[in-house]
């Protein structure tokens, strides 16, 4: 079966829900995201650019500064209320990372149920930490993603340890689930996509 058909399996099978996207810094996500949009017909939405894109409480701004995760309950006050905006009615959504810290799955998961777009699919792409570091330094180089503030390496080491203490268990949740999917992160951009494509067909045709 080519591509065209497959993608044709997916879009039936997701309708107007959601996929979200996990993965270490610098591991694609957002690239990703956006070609799986394209793809599906969808609307793309990040937790970290709803949050850079408004104007945010002190202390969440503080912690995203660093390069630590907004407080939970900050969060979800700003997030989760996007997801029902009349312009995301009728699609399915890509998400980049919505609910990275442990305890706010369950939210999430309401949030878009309530909204239309029921979760469907986590994706994680899978990058060691080294190849994380290797990625950032490529972006120094090439002055890439220079309005990102928490891009420095001390605020990717710490985003190292936010994830591996406060997103990785999420991970386990969704595996608990049945929602999560696995993809090797490392590798050609396209190559990912056809892996990732690959594996959501898998699971729309289970």
């Amino acid at each position: 079966m080519d591509d065209r058909a497959k993608i044709d399996v997916i879009k039936k099978w997701l309708g107007t829900g959601a996929i979200d996207i996990f993965g270490r810094p610098f591991a694609g996500k957002d690239a990703q995201g956006k070609r799986l949009a394209q793809l599906f017909g969808g609307n793309l939405v990040g937790g970290g650019e709803i949050l850079r894109g408004r104007a945010i409480p002190r202390r969440a701004k503080e912690y995203m500064s660093t390069g630590r995760l907004t407080p939970s309950d900050d969060y979800l006050k700003i997030v989760l209320p996007y997801l029902s905006q009349s312009y995301l009615d009728d699609k399915p959504l890509i998400l980049s990372s919505v609910g990275r810290w442990h305890g706010e799955e369950a939210a999430v998961l309401e949030s878009l149920e309530k909204s239309g777009h029921p979760l469907k699919a986590v994706v994680y792409l899978d990058i060691s930490t080294n190849e994380s570091h290797s990625r950032w330094l490529a972006r120094e180089i090439n002055n890439d993603r220079s309005d990102r503030y928490d891009d420095t390496e001390e605020a990717l080491n710490i985003r190292f340890a936010e994830f591996q203490d406060k997103t990785m268990p999420i991970l386990d949740y969704y595996r608990n689930l049945g929602l999560l999917l696995e993809i090797d992160g490392k590798g050609p951009r396209n190559e990912i996509t056809e892996l990732i494509i690959n594996t959501l067909y898998k699971l729309a045709s289970s």
